[in-house]
């Protein structure tokens, strides 16, 4: 996060950096963070593997 965001860019305001760490942790950090509870996989990948096409019907 520190290279990622924190040092992308001079923040004119908290408010401004907090959004923007709300908005990184929410969009990346949640859904790409792998999960010991979900075979070590990110919600993401656990969502595709376990997704079967024939449910979309």
């Amino acid at each position: 996060m520190q290279l990622e965001l924190l040092d992308s860019k001079r923040w004119q305001t908290r408010d401004e950096l907090a959004n923007a760490v709300f908005e990184w942790i929410e969009r990346w950090y949640s859904s790409n963070r792998r999960h010991s509870s979900i075979e070590m996989h990110s919600p993401v990948t656990f969502g595709t593997l376990h997704t079967r096409s024939d449910q979309l019907h």
